[in-house]
């Protein structure tokens, strides 16, 4: 399954991916935010870790490509993270610098969102952001996310989105 907005393309990843997914989930100043990928090996585990809670829960991230060309410019999507879990369905996003300032982030949300609210009916997503990273806090709140709380152990604001009610939306 593939979904598809005006500018992006959202797919399964593939193993045959993770090089060009470990150029950004492998670089600190792409990932100054999170949790960088050390090594390829470190970047194919994580892919491959969620790709089994796809088969297991029917969602996981997707490569996240251009229509045009199908370029990877990102991963991320809805996920119960496997390595921190205990906070629901999370939306996460991670893009090439070369990507960054361009509304991708917010076409992927709400794609994401439309998929957790209408195929999978979730009740709510939350999300994460470090309280220096503005641009992602600035999605988030566009995507109609509000914070719970700043989570000083973590330093991040925990997010927290409602399903609208229907005819709400």
């Amino acid at each position: 399954m593939q979904i598809e907005t005006e500018r992006l393309i959202l797919k399964r990843p593939k193993l045959a991916d993770v090089p060009t997914l470990f150029q950004f989930l492998g670089n600190p100043e792409a990932m100054a935010f999170t949790q960088v990928d050390a090594s390829m090996r470190d970047c194919r585990r994580r892919v491959a870790v969620h790709e089994r809670q796809r088969r297991r829960h029917g969602y996981a991230p997707w490569t996240i490509r251009l229509r045009d060309g199908e370029r990877i410019i990102g991963w991320g999507g809805l996920y119960d993270d496997p390595f921190d879990s205990g906070w629901g369905v999370e939306l996460g996003y991670f893009f090439h610098p070369d990507a960054w300032g361009q509304g991708y982030a917010s076409e992927l949300a709400g794609a994401a969102l439309a998929f957790a609210d209408w195929t999978l009916g979730l009740p709510s997503v939350t999300a994460f952001a470090h309280p220096d990273n503005a641009g992602s806090q600035r999605v988030l709140d566009k995507a109609g996310f509000k914070v719970v709380r700043f989570l000083p152990d973590m330093d991040r604001l925990w997010y927290e989105r409602k399903r609208p009610r229907a005819g709400y939306a």
